[in-house]
């Protein structure tokens, strides 16, 4: 094997796709202090202990694990950064009150979340912490929309769920599963797959409200529509009267029914699945994914993760989101070769001040240094400095014959 092969799954970024990455990257990174969010840098290296205390378990088989040299512990590379963050806002930031973060950097997965999926993802995103309310899930849903829109996405699809419903049925199921060992892994695996007759043979023979309303929950999801019509009404007449349940449906719809929706993202298509559980160890209240045209995964996942902080010596109720800015980036049209400036390589005083002035002044600049006439691949040069009359001037470029 030669020794410059990557491993799987890990790729090199290459100009053109860079350049468009830390484009969109920049431009991601202003719209969310435009809303109020702050940056931070988490380390790309911890303690294994502090990255997967909490809910960052769930992130445990995909966690890269090796030994401080220095002090023997056992460290984790990153495999998400929502974690750390929640740590810094809990234990080192400790403010009353809502406070809002983003963030921007590589992750390492041992394992790739997909066929195609890079094991290294260039993770983006933001986290709301200190309010429960549904008001803050629309803000940070609001704000992945605009995020998406960043890279040209206009029309996409967003999946709600509630990932505390089936909790509230497990915790109102005691009776009815008396005397079952119900293996709650595999119920939400199945739940995932919409396996309904995996379902039933995994609840046996069981008939009540609560075995039924687990075995109807595959079958809830489809767009969001008003009236009677809705997945939620229909999940109000399928599902027991719990309050846990009722309420957790409240504020699905109390989400669908902002008017922003209508007035400021017309091209965003709401549609509910409760069935859609991905992340139920991490997450405990609405949860979204992004879906865009012409890609089989979400373009971008988040949802509530009240709680988190607790870990780190104090609760939170914290919502936000995340998506993959190289996935994100190959959405985005062609990039058109960037216009630039030759200039001959000289070490004349008057010419390097030129030079300067017009990089200063937004300009690339490329000095053609000596034997060398190859031609930049990402920049058109269509103009040139000439030296004329004791001055360099700025002029069309003049092309061989």
């Amino acid at each position: 094997m030669a020794r410059w092969l990557l491993p799987e799954n890990i790729a090199d970024v290459l100009p053109v796709e860079a350049s468009r990455i830390e484009r969109l990257r920049r431009a991601q990174l202003d719209l969310f202090r435009s809303y109020g969010y702050e940056l931070v840098i988490p380390p790309l290296v911890e303690h294994i202990e502090s990255l997967l205390t909490g809910s960052g378990r769930e992130l445990e088989g995909r966690t890269f694990q090796l030994v401080d040299q220095l002090s023997g512990r056992i460290l984790g590379l990153r495999a998400d950064m929502t974690p750390q963050v929640a740590r810094i806002d809990a234990h080192l930031l400790n403010r009353e009150g809502v406070a809002r973060l983003c963030y921007s950097g590589s992750a390492l997965h041992a394992r790739p979340s997909g066929i195609f999926a890079s094991r290294e993802p260039l993770q983006i995103g933001a986290e709301l912490f200190g309010h429960a309310g549904v008001e803050a899930d629309l803000e940070v849903i609001e704000l992945m929309v605009q995020a998406l829109g960043e890279a040209g996405v206009d029309r996409a699809r967003i999946d709600l769920c509630h990932v505390g419903i089936v909790p509230a049925l497990l915790a109102a199921l005691r009776d009815e599963l008396r005397g079952i060992d119900l293996d709650t892994d595999l119920l939400y695996t199945l739940l995932q797959a919409k396996d309904v007759p995996g379902l039933r043979d995994l609840l046996g023979s069981g008939s009540g409200p609560f075995v039924r309303a687990l075995a109807a929950l595959p079958g809830l999801y489809g767009p969001v529509t008003g009236g009677s019509g809705s997945v939620i009404e229909a999940a109000r007449r399928t599902l027991p009267a719990v309050e846990a349940v009722q309420r957790a449906l409240d504020n699905l719809a109390r989400l669908c029914a902002s008017p922003i929706w209508s007035t400021r993202f017309p091209g965003v298509a709401l549609s509910v699945d409760l069935a859609d559980l991905r992340g139920y160890r991490y997450h405990n209240g609405i949860t979204f994914a992004a879906y865009v045209a012409g890609q089989p995964n979400a373009v971008a996942r988040g949802g509530r993760y009240d709680g988190v902080g607790r870990a780190f010596g104090r609760v939170r109720a914290a919502t936000g989101f995340s998506l993959e800015l190289r996935e994100l980036a190959a959405l985005m049209p062609a990039d058109v070769p960037v216009s630039a400036i030759q200039a001959p390589w000289s070490d004349d005083s008057v010419l390097s001040a030129r030079i300067s002035e017009l990089r200063a002044a937004g300009e690339v600049v490329v000095q053609v240094l000596p034997g060398d006439d190859t031609h930049q691949q990402a920049f058109i040069c269509d103009r040139e400095l000439v030296h004329r009359q004791g001055r360099w001037e700025l002029c069309p470029l003049r092309r061989a014959s």
